[in-house]
């Protein structure tokens, strides 16, 4: 049976708050957690943007919920070793219930260190050799890598876990998601899209598991729930490679100023209805994701837990 977890936002909270909002995730029923690592939010309405490995030891200490990153870029602004010994104490903290989720990113985020940003191929090129280093140290043994893009000297990652962590790969388009089924645990998405994930099958990945965040925006007033989505999250609207390129928060405050509240409201349930809020998840489900993650955007979370608790999560169970 298909599960449904909670997506903690860096982008929008505090750790505090991200920590509490774990806690009650898992008290509502909801049964994994993802959360997103970010440098910047997406723009500044959203306001935060905490280290996510310091909230991954806090989160460890508070739930017993398996915790997967939805998606960590592992290629320049954090050398993949690093990424490999972040994750490896993680999985450790959370005695194996954890997914290391990786991405090719945004020059949001990774363009901070002054790097240049490349091209979706070359991307793609860094995160499979960067998924390569992090496996090797994950080995536990002492390595050193030579390759086109990083270099490792006589590594060796002490604190593991048990088990190798497992490694989900992001993808938004089919060159992506190819090499997700070529070379990832398993696959994450935030599209309710059968193709895509039908190509990630047939490229590899068979029948490993699928991951996918959603957002909504429960309120009491659906209007105001649409007004919290629309001013917080319209960068989701955005058309094509734009939340790829767009290298500050500011940029994406321009560019969501142009998106219409109509258009956030398609793919954004907003208000009380627990029947559109099921339904947006069914469609996940029906295009073959295994585990659907509910991101609450608007500030109502007492009223989101208590009708996720009582009215959608058992409908979608049933």
């Amino acid at each position: 049976m298909a599960k449904i977890g909670y997506f903690l936002s860096c982008e929008q909270y505090t750790p505090a708050e991200l920590v509490d909002q774990a806690r009650r995730a898992e008290a509502a029923g909801f049964e994994s957690l993802w959360i997103s690592d970010h440098f910047h939010p997406w723009n500044d309405e959203q306001g935060q943007s905490p280290f996510v490995w310091g909230v991954i030891g806090a989160l460890s200490q508070v739930t017993s919920l398996p915790v997967a990153t939805g998606v960590t870029c592992p290629t320049m602004r954090i050398h993949p070793a690093i990424i490999a010994q972040a994750a490896a104490t993680a999985a450790v903290q959370l005695d194996g219930r954890f997914v290391l989720g990786v991405g090719s990113g945004e020059a949001l985020n990774e363009h901070v260190l002054g790097d240049h940003w490349p091209s979706v191929g070359v991307r793609l090129e860094m995160l499979e050799e960067a998924v390569d280093v992090i496996r090797l140290l994950h080995g536990g043994k002492e390595i050193s890598h030579h390759g086109l893009h990083y270099e490792v000297q006589e590594a060796r990652i002490y604190t593991l876990p048990e088990q190798p962590v497992p490694i989900y790969v992001s993808g938004f388009g089919p060159q992506a998601a190819e090499l997700a089924g070529r070379i990832g645990d398993g696959f994450a998405t935030t599209m309710a899209d059968a193709e895509l994930i039908k190509t990630f099958r047939d490229s590899g990945g068979g029948d490993k598991p699928v991951q996918a965040g959603t957002k909504v925006s429960w309120d009491r007033d659906a209007e105001k729930g649409l007004d919290a989505a629309h001013r917080l999250w319209p960068n989701e609207s955005l058309p094509g490679q734009l939340a790829q390129t767009l290298p500050r928060p500011g940029d994406f405050a321009d560019a969501g100023a142009l998106v219409p509240r109509e258009k956030v409201a398609e793919s954004v349930t907003c208000g009380p209805d627990p029947d559109k809020h099921a339904a947006q998840v069914r469609e996940y489900l029906d295009a073959g994701v295994d585990e659907v993650f509910v991101q609450q955007i608007g500030p109502d979370l007492d009223g989101f837990f208590e009708s996720w608790q009582r009215d959608v999560l058992p409908q979608l169970r049933s």
